[in-house]
């Protein structure tokens, strides 16, 4: 399965990340999806969507995307919510949900920070994808695409572009 992995759109799909992610099976958006439901209607008619809210977002997409996602994928044991922090810093939020689900990786959002880091305390892969969307602080827009196969993350690519650029 090839995973397409988003975050902090806050309204913006664009066609780099629509190029990026033409080959997926799915999206993944951890959170701040911004736009609207309709937003991740678009995005839900593009690829099949699994998506949790962030904090930006209003009552439409909380209505339709919970605080948190378990996913199980070939074995792969995933938690995805939108604020997490990073290992060794993780919210209290997120660090109930590492200890209650034990899952092989954990994603979230928000910090709008491309970061991919083991957490060797508790034996997971971190990952937050930054952000795709023009709004924020950060310097570049990025996504993450890989391969989950036999309960393994493979072939991760990272697509990183100025946060001006858009096509």
């Amino acid at each position: 399965m090839l995973v397409g992995l988003i975050s902090d759109t806050h309204g913006v799909f664009d066609s780099p990340f629509r190029d990026f992610f033409e080959d997926v099976d799915v999206i993944w958006h951890a959170g701040d999806f911004g736009g609207g439901v309709e937003f991740a209607h678009r995005l839900a008619a593009f690829k099949p969507l699994c998506g949790v809210y962030g904090n930006c977002d209003g009552q439409d997409i909380r209505l339709e995307y919970p605080v948190f996602q378990y996913i199980e994928e070939q074995g792969l044991r995933v938690i995805m919510t939108h604020i997490g922090g990073s290992p060794g810093h993780y919210v209290p939020e997120a660090r109930s949900l590492i200890e209650s689900y034990r899952p092989d990786v954990f994603v979230c959002g928000h910090s709008h920070i491309l970061k991919v880091m083991p957490d060797r305390k508790n034996n997971l892969l971190y990952v937050n994808p930054g952000a795709a969307g023009h709004q924020g602080w950060q310097v570049f827009r990025t996504a993450l695409r890989f391969r989950i196969e036999q309960g393994r993350i493979s072939d991760m690519e990272v697509l990183r572009l100025p946060r001006s650029q858009s096509r």
